[in-house]
C-alpha cells in the first residue's frame, strides 16, 4: 500500500483526493512498465493543474494518478538498462495523461521512459527543474543551435515568473545575454532580477494586438504564452532572430503573418518536451546538471506535501503561483 493523489472522473467532474492505493492496483493500470520506482519527489506543472482540476481534457484514461514529472529510486526492474538503486528522472511520455504518474510515493514506468538522475543534481532538485525547467533548457538549447551567439545579445523571455520563465531567466543569464523579462505581475520585478533578468517589462505591451512587423528588437525570444504575445514577439525579432514557442498560456492561436519569416529571415522554432527523443532529453539534463546555477534554483522554488497539490492546483493556472513547487510525496 502507498499513497497517490487521485483522480476519479463524476457526474459532477473530476474529483481529486488523496487515498492509498495497493500494489497490485498499480500493476494493473500501469501493467506495460518494467521499472517500479519509488517517488521521492514530485512537481506540479501546469499540466498537472488542468488534470487535478478538470479544467480542460488532460485526463483520457479514468481513474489515473496525476504527475507528469518524478524522482527517485529504482526498486525493481526488468529494463536492461537500469537496476534496483539506480536513481532516475522522468518528464512527460503521456505520464499522468494516459499512464499512472509520479503524485505518488510509487509508479511503474516504462524504462525507455527515464533518464538517469545526472551527478550533482539531486530528486528534490530535478523536480525543482521539472518539466518546465527542462523545457525551458530545451529552448535555451533551441537558441543556441540556430546560432544566437552569447555576446550580451539581447533575448525576451515571456511568462517569466512561471516555471518555464524563471529558469530560462536564470539559463540565459548565466550563458551572457541581456534577458528582458515579460511578466504581468510587476510584484514579481526584484524576483526575476535576482534570477538574473536585465530588464522587467509588463506582459499588456506584447499581449495586445500589434502591427505584423513591428521594430526589432530581440535576438532571440524563448515563449511559453502564444497567441498574441508571440505573434508580437516574432514581429520584433530583430533580422534572424530566433524565437523558441513552448506554451499557450494566452491560447493556441497564432494571429500572426508571414512578414517576421520572409523579409526578416526569422527563425520560430517548435519546441516539445513530452515525446522529446531521449538523445535530446539527456542533452538537457546534462546541461542542466552544468549550467544551472543552483543558488538561483533554490530561490525560484517552493515545496509543498501530497495534501496541498489540490489547493495548489487552481492558484497556479490563475498565474498565482510563483517559480517553481516541488511535492514532497511522502507528507
Amino acid at each position: 500500500m502507498f499513497n497517490a493523489l487521485y483522480l476519479e472522473k463524476t457526474d459532477q467532474g473530476t474529483r481529486a483526493t488523496r487515498r492509498g492505493v495497493e500494489d497490485g492496483e498499480l500493476d494493473a493500470q500501469a501493467a506495460d512498465g518494467d521499472v517500479v520506482v519509488r517517488i521521492a519527489w514530485s512537481t506540479v506543472n501546469y499540466k498537472d493543474a488542468l488534470a487535478v482540476t478538470g479544467r480542460a481534457p488532460v485526463v483520457r484514461k479514468w481513474p489515473m494518478v496525476p504527475g507528469i514529472d518524478g524522482a527517485g529510486v529504482v526498486e525493481s526492474s526488468t529494463h536492461p538498462g537500469f537496476v534496483t538503486g539506480d536513481q532516475v528522472v522522468l518528464n512527460g511520455w503521456g505520464v499522468g495523461e494516459t499512464h499512472w504518474g509520479c503524485l505518488a510515493q510509487k509508479a511503474r514506468l516504462k524504462g525507455d521512459w527515464l533518464i538517469k538522475l545526472p551527478s550533482g543534481v539531486t530528486p528534490r532538485e530535478a523536480m525543482a527543474v521539472g518539466t518546465a525547467g527542462y523545457t525551458a533548457m530545451l529552448c535555451a538549447i533551441a537558441l543556441e543551435r540556430h546560432g544566437l551567439e552569447r555576446n550580451g545579445a539581447e533575448v525576451l523571455v515571456t511568462g517569466a515568473a512561471g516555471g518555464v520563465g524563471s529558469v530560462a531567466v536564470s539559463i540565459l543569464s548565466g550563458w551572457g545575454y541581456r534577458v528582458v523579462a515579460s511578466t504581468g505581475r510587476p510584484e514579481e520585478a526584484e524576483y526575476l532580477k535576482q534570477l538574473g533578468a536585465a530588464e522587467v517589462i509588463d506582459r499588456t505591451s506584447l499581449s495586445t494586438a500589434g502591427k505584423p512587423l513591428q521594430k526589432e528588437r530581440w535576438a532571440g525570444v524563448i515563449d511559453s504564452v502564444g497567441s498574441t504575445t508571440l505573434a508580437n514577439a516574432c514581429a520584433q525579432a530583430r533580422y534572424r532572430g530566433v524565437v523558441a514557442a513552448c506554451g499557450l498560456a494566452q491560447g493556441m492561436d497564432l494571429p500572426s503573418s508571414v512578414a517576421p519569416f520572409i523579409l526578416r529571415g526569422v527563425r520560430l522554432i517548435g519546441v516539445d518536451s513530452v515525446m522529446c527523443p531521449r538523445g535530446d532529453r539527456q542533452q538537457a539534463w546534462d546541461r542542466i546538471a552544468s549550467d544551472l546555477d543552483h543558488g538561483k534554483l533554490a530561490t525560484m522554488t517552493g515545496e509543498i506535501g501530497l495534501d496541498d497539490v489540490i489547493a495548489l492546483a487552481p492558484r497556479l493556472l490563475e498565474g498565482k503561483v510563483r517559480g517553481r513547487t516541488v511535492v514532497d510525496v511522502n507528507r
